[in-house]
């Protein structure tokens, strides 16, 4: 395979009130026809900067001051802006990290989407439309006919990063820069994304950049893997002898913070402290001042890019063929010393139920014609019942759209329900109004899944973190305030000087830490936690998750967790609860649901995990069509039309709840004449 994007040298800097910000600072890279390069790390640490300054989307305050990006024989860097914009979405089209601050919310799917066959193809028309429809139902959106004519607020967030993606296929593209393209993606249509990006590649030679914390899906897509770390890359490897044996102790961290089984019930692996400021002139190691293993050479000589056996690439002086620096930090201390020891916390014991939710409804009407009368329901919740207690969490999975944000809202009375019933200790929740409902509203916090759209551009990380803390009455005095910022900030691994900056001056994942501080500073009983991790690498995700659940052992906190990351359920959650289209299909321990699945839909969203396994090969249970409108469900069991185990009779009626054990329980007719 020849080098189609060629970085050479690359040098990208940022003016900023505190100095320059040498974003990246000089890194090479080649990616092959045909080939994807997955480049991982921390946020903050210049994935996405790289991104940026090869399609030169830069902020106005970056430049790009060195080196070249050469794709093929040409030098986009040398190209004026006129040149550019014929590559991009021809050649070279991006997926971007937020699909909600990428998307044009005054502008439909489909005119989004004809924009790029309009620039860069021959279709018009109904061709053109045609062409669209392919491509939202590629990306595994339900009724595309609909959602063509939708903006972007009518959709998930799931569902927005799936436009995103059709948008940047529609040109069939030379390179795809990927930018955490499956990040809001369920696992089920994660599979459905990846094996069509699998399927482009193979069909068109097309090349993909990766940019990713999920090192699952590095695993199974991946050709070559980059680590990246404050602004350089300290690791290059084949797939196979990354996962086999990382070198640098960066790396082996990252694996060491992922979540599990094997984690449950202790702590994860972090990497003390924080990414250093890009703005630092560094002398030695950049990850000197985390590193398990720095000696004093580390703090005064920069290590270079050596390589080590079987092209493997890395940046750290315990690889120098120097043996007296391999002995002074002592001959095999890398794998001793870089295995974690996990202290084991207690499990939580389940007490009362704080939250109890009976048969809850949420209906959305669906409203046409000149005088917008009511022709049908959009049955996002319909019929949901479950208990949660205090010191408990309980994951709530399913693929996007099947109403698990909604059920969120509805519980916390952001949307007001249908039907049914949400009781709060000893207030039902869905008769509360105005200052009675704002009274209890420090007993249960909310932490979205997009933190850019649900943090103030408008205001510091302080005044937001202090909104509030005074309109609930916590912290009344501005000092006090103060140290509870500070302190809450340093719990999520931000330091104080964030408190001055605005949402804008940081990287995804350290807005939703600023998100999850502003949910923990009123001290809050219960968290309706949307995707709180979605947006973090592993490192930072292992701190959150470490938090989440000291804050739930010291302080008795319920957690109503809406994920899916299946690996972050194993690790945190006592309980497990799987929608599918508005109601849940099964439900039982942790143990119970994923070690035994009843229902076929929990045994092919469990299928569609990605494994770190090195050839990248699993058995994927497929799915046949795509999930339902909620505006029309299908009569009987509401999966019946995907189900590779559908008899007949699923088409009547709706299946009843059958215990199989223990608190293991599905609604499923396989089950209904057995015990087990």
């Amino acid at each position: 395979m020849s080098a189609l994007l060629d970085i050479r040298d690359l040098k990208t800097w940022l003016d900023s009130s505190g100095g320059v910000v040498r974003a990246i600072d000089g890194i090479s890279l080649e990616v092959k026809n045909g080939e994807t390069f997955a480049i991982v790390g921390e946020s903050g640490c210049g994935k996405s900067m790289t991104a940026l300054s090869v399609l030169r989307l830069l902020p106005d305050a970056g430049q790009v001051v060195g080196g070249a990006v050469l794709l093929g024989d040409e030098d986009l860097l040398r190209l004026p802006e006129t040149a550019m914009r014929g590559i991009r979405g021809r050649r070279i089209a991006m997926i971007f990290q937020e699909p909600a601050t990428s998307l044009n919310p005054v502008l439909t799917v489909g005119m989004q989407i004809g924009e790029v066959l309009q620039r860069h193809t021959e279709l018009r028309g109904a061709a053109a439309r045609k062409r669209m429809l392919e491509l939202l139902d590629a990306v595994g959106i339900p009724d595309p006919a609909r959602r063509l004519d939708e903006y972007s607020f009518q959709l998930s967030g799931g569902m927005k990063q799936r436009v995103m993606i059709a948008v940047a296929l529609a040109a069939e593209p030379d390179l795809l820069v990927a930018d955490e393209p499956t990040t809001a993606l369920d696992v089920t249509i994660q599979a459905q994304v990846l094996d069509l990006l699998k399927e482009l590649q193979r069909k068109k030679g097309m090349a993909i950049l990766l940019i990713t914390h999920d090192l699952g899906v590095v695993a199974q897509m991946a050709h070559r893997v980059a680590v990246m770390y404050a602004g350089q890359i300290i690791e290059v490897a084949a797939r196979e002898r990354f996962f086999g044996t990382p070198l640098h102790p960066y790396s082996r961290k990252l694996f060491q913070a992922l979540p599990g089984s094997a984690s449950r019930g202790g702590d994860l692996a972090v990497i003390r402290g924080q990414v250093p400021p890009l703005t630092t002139r560094f002398g030695g190691c950049r990850f000197a001042e985390r590193c398990d293993l720095a000696w004093e050479r580390c703090r005064t000589e920069v290590p270079v890019l050596t390589t080590h056996g079987a092209g493997q690439q890395v940046r750290c002086h315990l690889y120098d063929k120097d043996e007296d620096a391999r002995r002074a930090a002592g001959e095999g201390a890398v794998p001793q010393a870089l295995s974690a020891a996990v202290s084991v916390a207690p499990e939580a014991k389940a007490s009362a139920a704080l939250l109890r939710v009976r048969d809850l409804k949420v209906h959305f009407p669906i409203r046409r014609g000149l005088l917008k009368r009511t022709v049908g329901q959009v049955r996002a919740v319909d019929g949901m019942s479950f208990d949660l207690a205090s010191g408990m969490t309980l994951a709530l999975v399913g693929e996007s759209g099947c109403g698990k944000t909604t059920a969120g809202k509805a519980i916390l009375q952001l949307i007001r329900p249908s039907a049914g019933s949400v009781q709060f200790q000893d207030a039902e929740l869905t008769r509360l109004r105005g200052q009675a409902l704002r009274s209890r509203r420090a007993d249960f916090q909310l932490i979205f899944q997009d933190p850019f759209s649900s943090l103030n551009p408008r205001m510091r990380v302080s005044d937001i973190l202090g909104e509030g803390m005074k309109a609930l009455g916590v912290a009344d005095a501005p000092a006090e305030r103060a140290l509870r910022m500070d302190r809450m900030l340093a719990q999520v691994g931000l330091n104080a000087e964030a408190k001055q900056r605005y949402p804008h001056e940081f990287s995804g994942g350290q807005r939703q830490r600023i998100a999850i501080a502003r949910a923990l500073a009123v001290n809050p009983k219960l968290i309706v936690c949307d995707e709180p991790t979605s947006a973090l690498d592993v490192s930072v995700q292992a701190q959150i998750l470490n938090l989440l659940k000291h804050l739930q052992l010291d302080l008795g906190l319920a957690y109503l967790f809406i994920t899916h990351n299946i690996a972050v359920v194993e690790h945190l959650a006592h309980n497990v609860a799987v929608m599918y289209l508005g109601r849940i299909v099964e439900r039982g321990s942790v143990d119970e649901v994923l070690r035994t699945p009843r229902h076929p839909y929990t045994q092919a969203l469990l299928s569609a995990v990605p494994a770190l396994d090195r050839t990248g090969e699993r058995k994927i249970i497929r799915l046949q069509g795509e999930l339902p409108s909620p505006a029309n469900p299908p009569q009987g069991c509401h999966f019946h039309p995907r189900c590779p185990q559908a008899m007949p009779e699923c088409r009547l009626d709706y299946p009843g709840t059958v215990n199989t054990g223990g608190s293991h329980e599905v609604s499923c007719l396989l089950y209904r004449d057995r015990g087990g």
